[in-house]
């Protein structure tokens, strides 16, 4: 497999990453009441006697429940190496996981480190999130990976990685149905599902989890908009509509491309079934990011690629990329230093860097950090080398809440009990639900 250095898989991102990024201020208007952080030195492999503290247990509450295993090893090494122990709470998957972190805090436990998406999931968190510009990895950070939790010039979270998400696909099963040419229009893409059916393979492994169905897939529609942005804004004030836009008259077509040849059971089907049932070979296609790769590999080792995911036959299909989430160092917790050394250990490390390519198999958002194809999986270099024609995340612009009604209106279409209209009617309901609050 050809080798590639970070520099390049990151350098592919920034041009679309800077185009998702750009408007954060005026996206994110309030201004912030975070606490200034000053700037930690770099952890080294062995910390010195001086810096060890066995007393203290830092609290990290992890959204990424792809790397929880791996996550826990890593607390153990890193423990090994300072002394300090560190507590991993994962939650995600089809939990809620921003649910779960306000009844957390709401509690009275104040985790060191949580996971936040940037715009305005992050405003939720302002009076929490520690400044981390002045700490020494923030400068090797690809500027537009920390657009979204930078706010009036201060960046509010560590970017936890890149990640892309398209069409992931079996080539031996393509092979298998006669499918020569890859689709980069819809019809192409139905053509490539007929011809999967005739040979006895289910052209699509789906989901019925809200997040999935719901921000990745309606994500799209947004992306293709001529101004994302512009759109997305409009949709709060209520100046332009769901129901009528041309972007999302054809993006329903690809949902019901989706939803209509896929296995039987989607409706009952989770996100770690729905990722088992492509691993073991029994659908063509699976709408995921390159997330799943340690996965699949677990189950078995597939050649795989990404398709750019088409909802007309213009031939502009795109894939979508952005910063997964964002470590955010929590200034009310109890030990809010020591997390922030946790970080900057984590991202200058041999041991953390090796974890965050090679066990983790995340692209990474700083410079800084090397990795190759081999470390990041067929799927990670496959999303950096369609990274420069990639779409945006744009779900994060809009306040908690609305995603969560997205997912229930897209579950009510999946099982076929509203129609389309009644589906854009819901999608521009849970905007308002929640902005008119």
């Amino acid at each position: 497999m050809k080798r590639m250095s970070a520099l390049f898989m990151v350098t592919a991102l920034v041009t679309v990453l800077a185009g998702c990024g750009s408007n954060n201020n005026g996206n994110n208007a309030a201004s912030p009441s975070a606490s200034s952080g000053s700037s930690s030195p770099a952890s080294t492999e062995s910390a010195s006697p001086a810096v060890e503290k066995k007393d203290v247990k830092i609290k990290i509450f992890n959204f990424k429940v792809e790397i929880a295993d791996k996550f826990n090893q890593l607390a153990e090494e890193y423990e090994k190496q300072t002394g300090v122990k560190v507590e991993i709470e994962t939650h995600g998957g089809g939990e809620d996981y921003n649910a779960l972190l306000k009844a957390e805090i709401a509690s009275g436990s104040e985790p060191e480190i949580f996971n936040s998406e940037g715009f305005a999931a992050l405003e939720p968190y302002y009076d929490r999130a520690t400044d981390l510009s002045g700490e020494s990895w923030a400068k090797d950070v690809v500027p537009a990976a920390s657009a979204p939790a930078t706010v009036d010039g201060k960046l509010l979270g560590m970017p936890m990685n890149i990640e892309g998400y398209g069409i992931i696909y079996n080539k031996d099963l393509f092979t298998k149905a006669g499918i020569t040419e890859l689709p980069k229009t819809l019809t192409q893409l139905k053509d490539a599902v007929a011809k999967l059916e005739a040979a006895g393979i289910t052209p699509f492994s789906t989901t019925n989890e809200w997040w999935s169905i719901g921000h990745h897939t309606i994500n799209i529609g947004l992306a293709e908009q001529p101004d994302p942005v512009k759109f997305i804004e409009d949709t709060k004030t209520g100046a332009t509509a769901f129901k009528g836009n041309s972007v999302f008259e054809n993006w329903i077509n690809y949902v019901d491309l989706v939803f209509g040849h896929s296995q039987k059971d989607k409706l009952t089907t989770d996100y770690a079934t729905q990722v088992s049932l492509f691993a073991t070979g029994k659908a063509a296609m699976i709408q995921q990011g390159n997330w799943i790769q340690g996965d699949i590999d677990k189950v078995a080792k597939l050649n795989l690629g990404i398709l750019p995911i088409p909802i007309d036959d213009s031939g502009n299909a795109h894939i979508y990329t952005g910063p997964a989430n964002f470590w955010i160092v929590n200034s009310k917790s109890k030990h809010p230093e020591e997390a922030k050394a946790f970080l900057n250990w984590l991202v200058t490390s041999e041991t953390g860097k090796s974890y965050l390519t090679k066990e983790f198999q995340f692209i990474p958002a700083l410079v800084t950090i090397p990795a190759t194809a081999d470390d990041i999986g067929q799927l990670g270099a496959a999303v950096s080398e369609q990274a420069k024609d990639a779409g945006g995340w744009h779900w994060g612009r809009y306040p908690d809440g609305v995603i969560q009604g997205w997912g229930a209106a897209m579950q009510e279409y999946q099982g076929g009990s509203i129609n389309k209209d009644k589906l854009f009617d819901k999608l521009e309901q849970a905007i308002q639900d929640i902005v008119k609050k």
